[in-house]
């Protein structure tokens, strides 16, 4: 079997530990420690998060859409593909090395979507950005660590708060769509999200396209 190649190590901000780029032939891996956060082969339900999120949008002329978490890009590339060419998407994400990891390693894996000219990145918390905006986003993606039991940061903890739920509400537009990625169910959560003012769908999806590898946790909820 080919070995794992590091290719790259990054800090988290606020002590978040490190992040480690592997490749091993055409597959990537990025980790935390010895935990594997996401790896090439598998981005199905990333995919269906982008998806089943702005296909709700054909009452919205130029969209602006929010995208917490870059990852590999699968997310972000499902987004553009399903939007159309008025909208605007801005990626947030934390770390700044993931954002060149995409640039220098990962581009191929989903098409480049980081050279689309309808993105913007920004560099830092979304939960910040988020708090900083007011009925201004159709969608809002959540696609941060692994869900709302987060494992890299303590602090995406707030991001699925009370508090969190009633900032993501404000910053979305009417009708608009707060989707959040989970990689397992969670009751606690799920009943935040109904207690929070917006209508809500919960879909278990595949990892993988398809009906290939384990399922994921989608929350679909919609400003009334």
């Amino acid at each position: 079997m080919i070995p794992w190649e590091l290719l790259d190590s990054c800090v988290v901000p606020g002590d978040g530990g490190e992040l480690h780029l592997y490749r091993r032939g055409e597959e990537y891996s990025i980790r935390a420690g010895h935990y594997e956060l996401m790896n090439s082969r598998v981005h199905g339900s990333e995919e269906a998060l982008a998806e089943l999120a702005c296909q709700r949008l054909s009452h919205s002329p130029r969209p602006r859409v929010l995208i917490g978490g870059l990852g590999m890009g699968f997310t972000l590339a499902a987004a553009l593909k399903t939007l159309g060419d008025d909208a605007e998407v801005v990626v947030a994400e934390l770390v700044p090395a993931v954002v060149e990891w995409n640039r220098e390693y990962l581009a191929h894996l989903a098409g480049s979507p980081l050279d689309d000219p309808r993105i913007a990145v920004h560099i830092g918390d979304v939960g910040q950005l988020i708090r900083s905006e007011t009925n201004n986003f159709d969608v809002i993606l959540l696609d941060v660590d692994n869900g709302p039991e987060g494992f890299t940061r303590k602090e995406n903890d707030s991001l699925y708060s009370a508090e969190g739920l009633k900032a993501a509400r404000l910053a979305l537009r009417s009708n608009g769509v707060f989707g959040v990625w989970s990689i397992s169910p969670d009751q606690p959560f799920s009943k935040r999200l109904k207690q929070s003012g917006l209508e809500v769908e919960e879909r278990v999806v595949r990892a993988r396209a398809g009906k290939r590898g384990g399922r994921h946790t989608i929350w679909l909820g919609t400003k009334i």
